[in-house]
């Protein structure tokens, strides 16, 4: 961090704390309410460094969480050095500590490379086909020491997917580790505890099951109505209750059966009815890539960004930062709290999850 935007930071608190001497409780509330909204973003944005942009979003819009791809240091003449100066400069700007995220699962989903610097990583598809538990264990503890290593605290993975269907693009690009439940919970437990060794949280992928699916949900609707096993929900009822659950990703895949209108990923019925209600669960949810077209094509912002919130999610997920796009965000869900579409209880039972998962970081 350098010592400019050391200073910077000092300034700011210093000056935050003088002025709440006195502010009137709905003026705290007020900031206290854009805070916690803040801290339920995550985003990514393009380039090899932090832009006043992305500065601006962590500092004052206390952005929660950033997303890394390769297009983050692929370009960089030494790539895994500059990964570091960047995740360095981002903490750097943030008061709380952010989450800064990758999918990093191994095999076609693999964003650090050996070309890079970094070991060559086995698929999901191959570990699962080996079953092999010490093996996936060795291969995750690599994974993690590589993201340990680049300041990435947060990985978005494992997938726990069915392989149910092998024209299936998540099946087709060997993310998954097998159709049977059995073998996907050891594999994913091996994974999970490797990466808390080295202190990464991980999140599972994609609820309620997205192995049956016939199409990609990033390129439009994927229907699993007819498709769909109750057995795909049972990696996470398994890892749940095992306790190795840090974070879980929804799915933008629509079930008819168990909503009718919205997909799973900004249903309420599926996420809290099924996932928070059947499952138990109480930890933090990740909606997938809320630009996505599955999505985009068939709701407005305001929609889907309502919905996500109301259907229990705790982070929402976009891929950019473009175009005022999060401030944006923050606005419409503060205007569902003020008309009471959104409680302020939701907003804060988010907070409290989120806040408990950072704590781990320490």
């Amino acid at each position: 961090m350098s010592r400019s935007l050391s200073r910077r930071k000092f300034i700011s608190r210093a000056f935050s704390a003088i002025m709440s001497v006195g502010i009137s409780a709905h003026t705290r509330e007020a900031a206290d309410l854009d805070f916690k909204i803040g801290q339920m973003l995550m985003a990514n944005f393009f380039g090899l460094h932090m832009t006043a942009h992305v500065e601006q979003l962590i500092g004052d819009e206390h952005l929660g969480g950033i997303l890394l791809f390769e297009n983050n240091f692929s370009t960089a003449v030494r790539p895994k050095e500059s990964l570091q100066r960047l995740t360095a400069e981002l903490q750097g700007a943030a008061a709380t500590p952010l989450l800064i995220a990758m999918d990093h699962e191994g095999g076609a989903v693999n964003r650090l490379k050996q070309k890079y610097g970094f070991p060559p990583i086995a698929s999901a598809e191959y570990l699962g086909d080996r079953n092999d538990t010490s093996l996936t264990r060795r291969t995750a503890g690599a994974i993690a020491r590589s993201l340990s290593s680049v300041g990435i605290n947060h990985n978005l993975a494992p997938v726990v997917d069915l392989r149910l269907n092998m024209n299936n693009p998540i099946a087709a690009n060997k993310r998954c580790y097998s159709a049977d439940p059995d073998i996907v919970i050891a594999h994913a437990a091996e994974f999970i505890r490797a990466h808390r060794q080295q202190k990464i949280i991980t999140t599972l992928k994609h609820f309620p099951g997205h192995g049956s699916s016939s199409s990609d949900s990033h390129a439009g609707f994927s229907d699993v109505t007819a498709s769909w096993d109750k057995k795909e929900l049972r990696p996470y009822e398994r890892l749940i209750d095992k306790g190795l659950v840090d974070s879980i990703m929804t799915a933008h895949i629509y079930h008819g059966k168990l909503d009718s209108v919205y997909p799973a990923s900004i249903s309420n019925a599926i996420i809290t009815g099924v996932l928070r209600g059947k499952l138990g669960y109480d930890g933090v949810i990740i909606s997938d890539d809320l630009l996505m077209a599955a999505i985009r094509e068939r709701f407005s912002l305001e929609e889907s960004v309502r919905q996500a919130v109301q259907a229990g999610n705790d982070i929402l997920l976009f891929a950019t930062t473009a175009n005022d796009l999060l401030p944006r965000v923050k606005s419409i869900i503060k205007q569902q709290v003020e008309t009471g579409a959104i409680s302020r209880s939701r907003i804060d039972e988010s907070y409290k999850r989120i806040a408990r998962l950072k704590n781990r970081l320490a």
